[in-house]
């Protein structure tokens, strides 16, 4: 359905460039045409022949080796919007999505952002400055220390009185940034300054600011977020809460709506915090409100992510509505269309990311081939996914292969639904972590809803890894390949990121643990 202008005005803008790849660029440009907007891709030259540039109408290659110079180029994307009349940018998630620098620019260069205003995307940025207006706005934050302690030794002093005054054990934070880079635990003082070292120097090599603070560190608590909404008209609401309790060292690995820690109660009072973080910065579109969830029900501010999420389908198939449509119709003025009271929430959503990795080699990335890709489907499941059967998974990207999504009346049949649909993925190429997530589905804490953000960090890896393949396994694989008509020769040569010995890895990877 195309985007139902205002009456009063022409369209703002007709041809939307995304400023992104993969999985997201991919769900952002069938969003643009089913809107009847035209779209442009942009790619490098490894990425000349990917889904993401078949899926648009028009592309552009970024020319360079590096990130730096292509997805990362504002410029260069600013300047590829210009030559093929793009009016409007679209920045996904991660690389230039939240550089306030480059929202700047695209707005300055006469285009039309679709996202937050570049000093939203500044101020909710800086996890300092956000921690600060939120103490102003009345939103409950972590006890700890707001004075901003930057790194070298002239600062060691008031780092222990800072570190003193929030108590063990602490949390020392990255101001900038996100993804749990620049993050460390401290349980006891003398491993302070070395753990302070560390986030610092993480910190500046992954955001260019060593700037770090600290806070107090909460024992058993869940991840929760909000789903929030706003126009330019001065609407703003939430969409429910997302639970990504379920995560390794700060890295998300499965998120569900609604969760099961969150009673009517606390999700209103959640909803009604993360509307007013919202408003205090003057936010327009899709966003997300992070909080951590104490085991006594009180819960506190975390961040405030200023894009899309990675985890935004589970709230698409618990409410029935497309975020990315909506950033279209906010970014082009047009105003919520949907009041607070008429936000549903239908039945359970869980969504797993699939990874090339291998969690019994401590997740290390692996790369190849996909000789065979069969995605899972059926009612209640949904697929995003940026890559197709003879892709190439390297280690130039994120090894994230596809979300899976899936739905279903309640908990317990999307439990059911999501393990159903892991085991029916096959993947011939490259290892992957879909026996590490369909362990983790059955593990009695995931079962019992009573996961923690320290599960995951916490649980012998050896339990939800799943076994090495043996001589059985692989023989499985190789007449899997047999019935599906691939030649071992094209699955040959296939070999683990950490396998540069010059062995070859094992060319038959299989990603589930049945065939069709």
């Amino acid at each position: 359905m195309s985007l139902e202008w205002m009456s009063d005005a022409p369209s703002p803008f007709s041809k939307v460039l995304v400023a992104n790849r993969g999985e997201i660029a991919v769900r952002v440009l069938q969003a643009a045409k089913e809107a009847g907007l035209s779209c442009v891709a942009v790619f490098s030259e490894s990425d000349s022949s990917s889904l993401h540039v078949e899926t648009a109408d028009e592309a552009v290659l970024l020319e360079g080796d590096t990130l730096e110079m292509t997805y990362l180029n504002g410029g260069s994307i600013i300047e590829a919007a210009r030559s093929t009349g793009a009016d409007a940018i679209h920045p996904g998630y991660g690389f230039l999505s939240e550089r306030s620098d480059f929202a700047s620019a695209v707005e300055a260069a006469g285009i039309r952002w679709i996202g937050p205003s570049a000093h939203a995307i500044e101020t909710m940025g800086d996890k300092i400055s956000a921690r600060s207006l939120m103490i102003e706005s009345g939103v409950p934050v972590i006890p700890g220390e707001q004075v901003p302690v930057e790194e070298g030794a002239d600062h060691l002093g008031a780092l222990a009185s800072a570190a003193a005054k929030v108590g063990y054990p602490l949390l020392i934070k990255a101001s900038a940034g996100g993804g749990g880079k620049g993050m460390r635990s401290v349980s006891v003082p003398k491993n302070l300054r070395s753990e302070f070292e560390a986030a610092a120097r993480e910190a500046s090599a992954a955001f260019g600011d060593g700037t770090v603070y600290i806070e107090r560190l909460l024992k058993r608590a869940r991840h929760v977020e909000i789903q929030v909404l706003c126009d330019s008209h001065g609407g703003a609401i939430h969409l429910n809460e997302r639970d990504c309790s379920l995560q390794r060292r700060y890295q998300k690995v499965i998120e569900e709506a609604p969760s099961p820690a969150v009673s009517p109660g606390t999700r209103d009072a959640m909803g009604h915090a993360a509307v007013t973080a919202a408003r205090s910065v003057g936010y327009v579109g899709a966003g997300t409100v992070e909080f951590l969830l104490a085991s006594n029900g009180e819960f506190f501010f975390l961040e405030m992510n200023t894009r899309i999420q990675v985890e935004h389908p589970v709230t698409e198939m618990t409410t029935g509505i497309d975020l990315v449509q909506k950033q279209f119709e906010v970014a082009a003025g047009l105003p919520l269309g949907i009041s607070q009271q008429e936000v549903s929430q239908n039945g359970h959503s869980i969504e797993a990311r699939v990874y090339a990795e291998d969690p019994s080699r401590g997740f290390l990335p692996s790369v190849g081939e996909l000789a065979v890709w069969r995605p899972p489907s059926g009612p209640g499941i949904r697929v995003d996914s940026g890559v197709r059967e003879g892709d190439s998974v390297t280690i130039e990207f994120d090894p994230m292969l596809a979300k899976l999504i899936v739905h279903a009346p309640d908990r317990r049949s999307a439990i059911r639904r999501l393990d159903n649909a892991l085991s029916s993925f096959v993947v011939l190429g490259v290892r992957t972590n879909i026996d590490f997530l369909r362990n983790s589905l059955s593990h009695d804490a995931f079962q019992g809803g009573s996961i923690d953000t320290d599960f995951l960090d916490s649980t012998d890896p050896s339990e939800l890894s799943g076994p090495e393949p043996d001589h059985h396994t692989l023989v499985a694989v190789a007449a899997a390949a047999q019935r599906l008509g691939i030649d071992r020769q094209q699955v040959a040569g296939t070999e683990s990121v950490d396998d540069h010995t010059g062995h070859q890895g094992d060319p038959f990877r299989t990603l589930g643990r049945t065939f069709p």
